[in-house]
Formats: C-alpha cells, structure tokens, sequence
C-alpha cells in the first residue's frame, strides 16, 4: 500500500522496495509510491511497444530520456524523443511504439496512482500478450481491440 511521500532522493540504481517489473521484453523499475502518484523509470528494446489502451481513472506523463517512440495520441500519430514530454490525459487512448533500432529509455508517472501498482505486480513476467489484456482490464486500464484488416 502507497505511504506518504518523504523528501529525499531515489538513488540510481534503486527502486520502491527493491522491484524491478519484466513486462513484455520491457524492464520497469519503480522510483517513488504514493496514493496520490507513482513513477517509474521504463527500458523499451526495439520492436517492443505498449498497444493502445486508455487509462479512465488516470493522467499519465512520460518524459524522454533517450530514443524515439512513435505514438498514437487519440487516433493521431506523433512522435517524441529526448528532451520531450508525452501528456496523456485520462480517458484519452494512447498507444507507445519503438519502431526504431535503439532503446527507449524514459521516466514514467501516473496521477492519482489507483491501481497501476497492482496491475504491474500481476504482470510481471507474464509471457502471455492476452493474459497482461486481461489482467490490466481488471486494474483500470483498458486496452483496445486492433484496428479492423
């Protein structure tokens, strides 16, 4: 359960309670835990990605490190690379691709963080595309189905 945030410092290299989450070929590790937020520090390898889905409870931000994603941002296509801020409102459906030949480094955080822990706890080595589907449908955040063709 989410504690009050203390000031203080996530040392690299550190992670809330020393987790790191294997999701899909992608590598999370958790900085920081709270009712309120939670981030995360994310590894995307090429050809790995996020399909679109939608957080209804949720504002999501996910701020580039390095690499390039190719987004799609409520049905419009958009990219991001270092340096940039990825804003994602509740409700809006989003979807997160590395498309290209590098890593994806990036820092993710979610407001208010809901169930999201939950759902990463129950993923977390789920070889299983229609199994992480599932599960996430039972933790707020909602995937949907691929565009028809």
């Amino acid at each position: 359960m989410p504690t009050p945030m203390t000031a203080g410092v996530t040392q690299q290299g550190s992670s809330v309670d020393g987790k790191v989450w294997h999701i899909l070929g992608q590598t999370y590790t958790p900085l920081h835990l709270t009712e309120s937020s939670f981030s995360w520090h994310a590894l995307l390898p090429p050809g790995t990605f996020v399909p679109p889905h939608v957080h209804p409870t949720q504002d999501e931000f996910i701020y580039m490190l390095e690499g390039r994603f190719d987004l799609v941002l409520d049905g419009q296509a958009a990219t991001a690379s270092a340096g940039d801020l990825i804003r994602l409102p509740r409700g809006i459906p989003h979807g997160l691709f590395n498309h290209s030949q590098a890593n994806i480094t990036c820092v993710f955080w979610v407001s208010p963080t809901r169930r999201l822990w939950d759902l990463f706890q129950a993923i977390d080595n789920v070889p299983d595309p229609g199994e992480v589907v599932r599960l996430a449908g039972l933790h707020e955040v909602n995937f949907l189905p691929p565009p028809p063709g």
